[in-house]
Order: structure tokens, then sequence, then C-alpha cells
């Protein structure tokens, strides 16, 4: 008997799916249209139509009436104030964000060390909580040249004044009548004199708030040897009135720190003596025989050193870098630090136990850890950078405004600071958008990666 082996049955061919269609494809459809159109519609017109906009107003005249083409572009590129801008712009975009990025690097790895950490956090972040304007204010008021208004000069001047046992009498005059007159700042006797003699100055024209702590009442100065001239510089006033002019009397205070030359014939200083509290001075080593001028140099009546110009043109873009600096170092910090506590320490410690040291540690483990946080922090700080308009637009005075300027100062000035040119104006956001771009785009990949993995 034969038996017939039957074939294996086999399974149907899968089918390939079939295309949804009829009304229910087109009901999923108008679901989504209908979740997505507010989203759409809202973008559209707070994003897009603003920047189509922009960018044919920014081929448009002044007003808007005439098709000028390319002509706004070329203005903007062969305009001194814009390069100025353009290079200001790439020196914030250079130094800022790095400072930030490190001082913030720096910060969230001392927390980790610190006890007070939080105290630490809140000091460093709290410039964040302030206004851009506030702040700009803030560095304004510190920075300003007059040391009894910024406490930034006021610091310097204190701190050269600890230093330096320098006396400055500012605005100081002679008693006119008793043969001390005055020559392009230079106080000194009419007529010369021998070794032997004694020689007073009797100033006037000195507040007595200026007169240092250790000026101690005028005396007469001892009779000079042969080869000495002495000699006594006194404030020639007595608070409150009376006395004699020119007469070293009760109430009348001696001048200390001031120098006294005693210049020959032929210019050259023979010798020198500094004042002391009382006024005295003694000048030493003369020649006997030989005739001198006795002369207080300018430099004992000039103003002294007085700070810093920070507000000037050479110094305004450090301050105001400084300021952001100030600002966004917190905000850096904290990224950072978000990113230090995610972090598996498990290789540090087994670093550790391998014999590296702390800087080792850090540059060879922790450092590059980081690197995905540091780049966005750094990118972010970029982006906001290129933007910055508030800093410099409170920060500087008038006359150093030009050399502070940036692009987004210089696009609000040429349309509604005064210049009423919209059309350049255009060119200019058009200008601002194109150089985020590159920045966001990189942020856009290094969201879509993070994701992915």
């Amino acid at each position: 008997m034969t038996t017939v082996a039957k074939a294996p049955a086999t399974s149907p061919a899968p089918r390939a799916p079939q295309r949804v269609r009829g009304s229910g494809g087109w009901r999923k459809f108008a679901l989504i249209a209908s979740f997505l159109a507010p989203g759409m519609i809202i973008l559209g017109a707070l994003v897009v139509y603003p920047i189509v906009y922009t960018a044919i107003r920014s081929f448009f005249s002044r007003a808007g009436d005439e098709f000028v083409g390319w002509d706004n572009y070329v203005t903007m590129f062969t305009n001194d104030t814009t390069f100025t801008a353009i290079r200001n712009n790439v020196m914030w975009v250079i130094v800022a964000p790095a400072a930030c990025t490190i001082l913030g690097l720096i910060f969230a790895v001392l927390l980790e060390k610190l006890k007070w950490k939080t105290a630490f956090k809140l000091i460093i972040f709290m410039p964040m909580a302030i206004s851009m304007l506030a702040a700009g204010v803030i560095f304004r008021g510190m920075f300003q040249e007059d040391p009894n208004l910024g406490v930034v000069n006021a610091t310097l001047v204190g701190i050269n004044n600890v230093f330096t046992d320098e006396a400055n009498y500012p605005g100081a005059a002679p008693r006119d009548g008793f043969g001390i007159i005055e020559d392009s700042g230079v106080i000194a006797t009419e007529d010369t004199v021998g070794p032997g003699a004694t020689v007073d100055f009797p100033l006037i024209r000195i507040r007595q708030s200026d007169l240092p702590d250790d000026a101690a009442q005028a005396v007469a100065a001892p009779s000079a040897g042969d080869t000495q001239v002495t000699g006594t510089v006194f404030l020639d006033v007595i608070s409150g009135g009376g006395g004699s002019n020119g007469e070293i009397e009760q109430g009348k205070s001696g001048l200390p720190g001031i120098r006294v030359d005693a210049v020959s014939p032929d210019g050259s200083i023979h010798g020198y003596a500094t004042t002391g509290a009382d006024g005295t001075f003694t000048i030493e080593g003369l020649t006997a025989g030989e005739s001198y001028r006795i002369a207080l140099p300018a430099a004992n009546f000039d103003a002294g050193f007085q700070g810093v110009s920070w507000l000037s043109a050479s110094l305004i873009n450090a301050v105001i870098i400084l300021s952001y600096i100030w600002i966004w170092a917190g905000f850096a910090m904290v990224m950072i630090a978000s990113g230090l506590s995610a972090m598996d320490r498990s290789l540090q410690e087994a670093s550790r136990v391998d014999g590296a040291n702390e800087w080792q540690v850090f540059t060879k483990i922790t450092a590059p850890l980081l690197a995905p946080v540091l780049v966005v922090v750094l990118v972010t700080l970029i982006i906001n950078v290129l933007k910055i308009f508030d800093l410099v637009y409170v920060i500087p005075p008038g006359a150093s405004k030009p050399a502070a300027n940036v692009i987004a100062v210089e696009m609000w000035t040429v349309s509604f600071g005064g210049g009423n040119n919209y059309g350049l104006g255009s060119a200019l956001a058009i200008l601002l958008l194109i150089l985020v771009l590159p920045s966001m785009i990189i942020n856009v990949r290094r969201f879509r990666e993070e994701r992915s993995r």
C-alpha cells in the first residue's frame, strides 16, 4: 500500500498592510490638525511672521516706501559704527561665555568641598535675581571715576594711601608779601638764599579737612648750620579766624610730608628734605658760599592718585563684560553643579585608588564627563551674549557709548533711538539672527543626541 505524502500546509502569505482610507483617516488628520493648529498659529504670528517681515523690510528705504535692494546691507558693512559694534560682539562672544563657564566650573567644584555650600550658592546665584538694568546701574555707580562716588576707585585710593607716604595739598598757594611765589605749580622763594638761612613757607587755600591725621602744631625750625637750610611749611590760617599773617602761632598747623628742594642756579637739585609732622625741614649737605632757591615741587600740590578712569572708552568694555560675568556665573555654576550631582562617582574613586591626585582626577575624569554640560552652558551663553543690550545701554556714559556699541544697541539706535531708519535697523536684525543661528543649531543637535541615548 502506498502512501502519498502530503505537502506541508503552508500559511497564507501575509498581506501587505492596507492604507486606511475613508472617513476614518480624515477624522484622524482633522484631530491632529485641531491640536496643532493653535500652536502653529501662535508660532507663525510670533516667530515666522516677524522674521519674514523684517527680512522683507530690510530691502526697503528708511520710510519703507522705496525698494532699495541690498543698499541697507552695504551701508551696514561700510559704516564705522556698525563695524565697531560687530567687533565688540566678537570680543563678547570670545570672552564672556568662556569666563562664565570657567568660573561656573570652579564654583561648582568648590561647592562639593565646602561645608557652607548653601550660603555660597546663594551668594553666587543672587545676581541672577537682579534685572540687567539694575545691575547696570550698580556697576556704573561702583566704577565712577571720582573716588568720593565710586567704591572701586575709593578702594584703590585707600590702598595707595596705605602703601605710599605722599601728602598732597591740592589748591595750596603762598601767602602774598612774604617772599614766596608760585610759578607753574611750584612754590619757591622769590630770591636765592645761602646755607645757614631759615625759610618759612606760609601757605593758604588748604582746607582743614585735607590735613593728614599726623599734622601737628607748627613750630619754628631750629637754626641752620653752615651747610644747612631750615624752615617750616605751615598752614597760615587759624581755624575760627584771628592771628597774624606769615607768623607761626598757636592754632596754625604744620604741613607734613611736603618735599622741599634746594635748587642750584643751573637748575639742578642740590639737596632736599621732607617736612615733619610740625612742618619743619632741614636740608643738609649744601655748599657754603653757594646760593639756592628753596622750592616746593608741584607734585606736593596736585590731586595725587585718584583712581582709574574705568568708564573711559579704553576700559568700558571690560567693565561691562565684568558685570555680565557677575550676573551669569551663578547660572553656569548651577547648571554644572547639576551635572556633577548626576555623575557616576565610581570612576573618580577608582582613579583615586589607583593613585591619581585631585588635579588628575579633575582633568582626566571629571572634566571629560562634564563636557556635554559645559558645551550646553557655553552655547547658551553665546546665544545670550549676542543679544546683549541692557548693560551696554546703561553702563557707559555718553562719551564712551560709541566705544561700547554692540549690534543690538546699534539696531535700536538706528531704528528707534533717533535714527528712524527702519530699513537699516531691519538689516541689522537679520544680521543678528544669522549670527545666532549656528549656536541654536548646535544646541538643537545636542538635544537630539541626548534624546537618542
